[in-house]
């Protein structure tokens, strides 16, 4: 047993054993993350299947106790994962799929609160930004106690495409993909760096070329990449549920990690009553502190718009 589990006697549950939330269940395995982990769907022989499936490679790993629950396991519980949702379907518009997860959404927040007793609760579900902002008002908790894993894969993704474009170790790329997890995300350049070096600064010192052009390419191959994993493997989730996991250890260590998640926004980038991502401090309570970077004038049009992109969705659900 690991000495975090040991100490706190942790435990997480994660909502939808589906593949999102079986990848997330399996790599906390990996990781020890916690003493227990519960799985819960509403096809409970799906979670006995996938805990019983993880259980097995115990014997390698370390002692945790992983199990599927239901609803009432998620009392005591430091971290509530919610990755149940519909996939969406071709032709489907966002609009489409909003409707039908919000309303699943809301069975689902109100049978967590029925047990609640403590604990953040992590959106995985998309529309993320949409979930997390109605997940937020259903539940009535606290600022910062319900958190979107956001744009903290799409960051990842952008930090691996430019470290492969500069050669560099990807531990060194330092920048955030901000705004929607949807198009109308974009990269704070401004608060882009390699090793504390601003971009172009770095690629004088390397002698690298890093065009215009070059630069819009990684934006779009970063919006993109989902798309391009559906399209060759039908969905993504090996990438998401590394990025949870991460989001998860942040929280069960209290270690002040500085990632781009979304919360309620209360003035924050001159955004109220709507949810975007942007770099936050998460610690023990979710998000204690959203941080607020300096954006350029053109940077503070593009927050503008991705937040109106995510309200006008909020506006068409947020009667349902």
């Amino acid at each position: 047993m690991s000495h975090l589990s040991k100490k706190s006697g942790s435990k997480i549950a994660i909502i939808g054993a589906g593949s999102v939330g079986a990848s997330i269940a399996y790599a906390a395995s990996i990781k020890q993350l916690a003493s227990e982990l519960v799985i819960i769907d509403v096809n409970a022989e799906k979670a006995v299947g996938e805990a019983m499936d993880i259980n097995h490679g115990l014997p390698f790993l370390g002692q945790m106790e992983i199990k599927a629950g239901d609803y009432s396991d998620v009392a005591d519980c430091d971290v509530i994962v919610i990755t149940a949702g519909i996939p969406r379907k071709p032709g489907e518009t966002r609009l489409d799929l909003a409707k039908k997860n919000v309303a699943l959404g809301k069975t689902i927040t109100e049978s967590i609160m029925k047990h609640y007793n403590g604990g953040v609760i992590l959106v995985v579900s998309n529309p993320v930004d949409v979930m997390t902002y109605m997940i937020s008002k259903w539940s009535g908790l606290p600022k910062g106690m319900v958190i979107g894993s956001g744009t903290v894969l799409d960051s990842a993704r952008f930090r691996y495409l430019l470290s492969e474009k500069l050669d560099v170790d990807v531990r060194n790329v330092h920048g955030y993909m901000i705004g929607e997890h949807g198009d109308s995300q974009f990269p704070a350049w401004s608060a882009t760096n390699i090793a504390g070096l601003e971009i172009d600064e770095y690629c004088a010192t390397a002698g690298i070329t890093f065009t215009e052009e070059e630069k819009t390419e990684i934006i779009e191959s970063t919006k993109k990449a989902g798309a391009e994993i559906i399209k060759r493997k039908g969905a993504t989730f090996y990438g998401v549920a590394i990025a949870v996991n991460t989001i998860c250890e942040s929280i069960l260590k209290g270690a002040s990690t500085v990632r781009t998640v979304g919360t309620v926004l209360n003035g924050e980038y001159g955004e109220t009553d709507v949810v975007v991502n942007v770099p936050s401090i998460i610690s023990k309570n979710g998000v204690e502190r959203v941080l607020e970077i300096d954006l350029t004038d053109n940077e503070k049009e593009l927050m503008k718009a991705s937040a109106n992109a995510v309200r006008s969705i909020i506006n068409e659900v947020k009667d349902l």
